[in-house]
């Protein structure tokens, strides 16, 4: 009797280190395949979040395919070419599946033309393949008031596009030259993405934008279809068979980032600088 009671403890305690440690397994290497989802939503502002998932999720053997679920209007220029970049490097890694929301256009559509395949909605804003730079003159309301302003600057163009004065001549001519030479990183970044001849993009890069269902006629999307229609094409993709697992963070900004300003700062970007030159679509 104490032999058996011995042996049943025994079989009890292996039956609880096992299952212990398939646990422990389980949370560090999941045993079925998944899919991932990263969200990016309203303007982009930085890209370092969206860099740091995408390369987790590249590197995780138990995920098979990763859908980008884009809302946004765009943002900055920098981040947005940022993000385009490692979602190049992810699709040669596995496949990478775009599901546009209510919007998807200019900066959002931009980190879209590198993925594997784009799904959208008959009627997501989207296209807009544009650049735009926005530059206060106050000099007006500055003489109303009488105020002036007295600069000092090492070179001719140091204070170039001051919200103090208007913009002269040769100065639109440096600005514009940048802007033109911005959307032609643009272009050429759509065109390479979407494996479309480089004049068939240009000739609609003029900040247009399209609907989902538009977008599909002219090649920027590939399919009509919601976000689950992207997750059942991107577990086909990646080879799961069946209903697929989904794997998703969520990043909320905690009291402590406002608090901090964290959020604010984020936003600083756009808001705070003399010359910012943005993939956005302007929406006033």
């Amino acid at each position: 009797m104490k032999k058996a009671c011995l042996i049943i403890s025994i079989l009890i305690f292996v039956l609880i280190i096992l299952s212990v440690g398939l646990s422990v397994i389980g949370k560090r290497v999941p045993l079925v395949d998944r899919v991932a989802i990263v969200r990016i939503e309203g303007t982009i502002v930085g890209s370092q979040s969206v860099i740091d998932q995408l390369k987790e999720y590249s590197k995780d053997p138990s995920v098979k395919a990763v859908v980008l679920r884009i809302n946004s209007p765009g943002g900055a220029v920098a981040p947005s070419q940022e993000i385009f970049e490692e979602v190049k490097k992810l699709r040669e890694n596995k496949p990478v599946v775009v599901s546009m929301g209510a919007l998807a256009a200019s900066g959002g559509y931009y980190i879209s033309a590198p993925a594997t395949k784009i799904y959208a909605n008959p009627g997501t804003i989207t296209g807009s393949i544009g650049v735009i730079m926005e530059i206060p003159n106050l000099k007006g309301l500055m003489d109303k008031v009488g105020i002036k302003t007295e600069v000092i600057k090492s070179g001719k163009h140091k204070d170039l596009a001051s919200v103090f004065r208007g913009i002269g001549e040769e100065e639109r001519k440096i600005l514009q030259g940048v802007l033109d030479d911005v959307h032609d990183q643009f272009i050429k970044a759509v065109a390479e993405g979407r494996k479309l001849p480089y004049d068939k993009v240009k000739s609609i890069a003029d900040g247009r934008i399209f609907t989902g269902r538009q977008a599909k006629e002219i090649g920027l999307v590939d399919e009509i279809g919601n976000i689950e229609d992207a997750i059942r094409e991107a577990a086909r993709l990646g080879g799961i068979e069946g209903e697929p697992h989904i794997v998703e963070k969520e990043e909320k900004p905690s009291i402590l980032d406002y608090l901090t300003g964290k959020v604010a700062e984020q936003y600083k970007t756009l808001l705070d600088t003399t010359i910012s030159v943005k993939y956005l679509l302007y929406l006033k």
